[in-house]
């Protein structure tokens, strides 16, 4: 075959499992107490100075790509707080954190980052330029099935070279260079990953941003659908597509029960 071919459906398995993409359950032990009040684990210890993504009580993953240079990720203290300094150089990886939280406990979801800069020529919504200076990704749990042929192919190269299939759905929550806030983007390579612009231009870079976000909702305006349960919380910054260079700060992420 011949692109778009086996190797164009690499290409493509490849840049989901950038995304986040390769979650595909969680391990027993992983997942946090049930009750609807409960709280995630990420709100207790939520950035370790040495190893964020092992052991402890987050439980932090460095998930590299195949053929990519990972971004560096480490401890750090912004402005008295409590961070997660990332720097990407032409590089794509991201920090994952598995949980199981069922779809009717899932309640909102709190978050903070810090941009100096934004990506210059970067653009969601095209393949070629795909990157973002910050992205918190939520993957979800539900019925396969009902994958379109493209996404079944893809969910299919995902599990043979990875070992895990492509989540039935992929929520990120974004910084966008134009796009309005609330805007939806669809990823260019599969409509299983999709993006809430939750800010957008120039005018916020430099400084210490909060959100509090009702996932269900989000998830429901962007595909259309009720969530079922929520398998992964990550965060990822990538400059892979336009080779460039850029610095964000992550602060704790919390996950509120109803």
């Amino acid at each position: 075959m011949t692109d778009p071919s086996q190797g164009g459906w690499r290409r493509l398995a490849l840049a989901s499992l950038l995304l986040l993409g390769a979650c595909a359950g969680t391990p027993d032990g992983d997942a946090p107490d049930s009750a609807p009040q409960a709280v995630s684990p990420l709100a207790a210890n939520p950035w370790t100075a040495e190893a964020p993504w092992k052991g402890g009580v987050a439980l932090w993953q460095h998930q590299t790509f195949p053929g990519k240079q990972p971004s560096r990720y480490r401890y750090d203290r912004k402005d008295g707080r409590d961070a997660m300094q990332v720097s990407a150089d032409a590089s794509a990886s991201a920090l994952r954190h598995r949980v199981r939280i069922p779809a009717a406990e899932l309640g909102r979801i709190r978050f903070s980052w810090r941009v100096p800069e934004l990506i210059a020529g970067a653009d969601m919504a095209l393949r070629d330029a795909e990157d973002a200076p910050v992205r918190l990704v939520l993957v979800f749990d539900g019925d396969r099935s009902r994958f379109s042929a493209r996404n079944a192919m893809l969910s299919e190269l995902s599990q043979s070279l990875t070992g895990e299939p492509l989540p039935y759905a992929t929520l990120m929550y974004v910084w966008c260079n134009t796009r309005s806030p609330d805007s939806v983007i669809v990823n260019p390579r599969t409509d299983r990953i999709r993006k809430i612009v939750v800010e957008s231009g120039a005018g916020n870079l430099d400084r210490w941003l909060d959100y509090q976000r009702d996932v269900a909702a989000d998830y429901r305006k962007a595909f259309g659908e009720p969530p079922g349960d929520l398998l992964a919380v990550g965060i990822m910054t990538d400059t892979d597509n336009t080779r460039s260079r850029v610095q964000a700060w992550y602060g704790p992420i919390r996950l509120i029960g109803r």
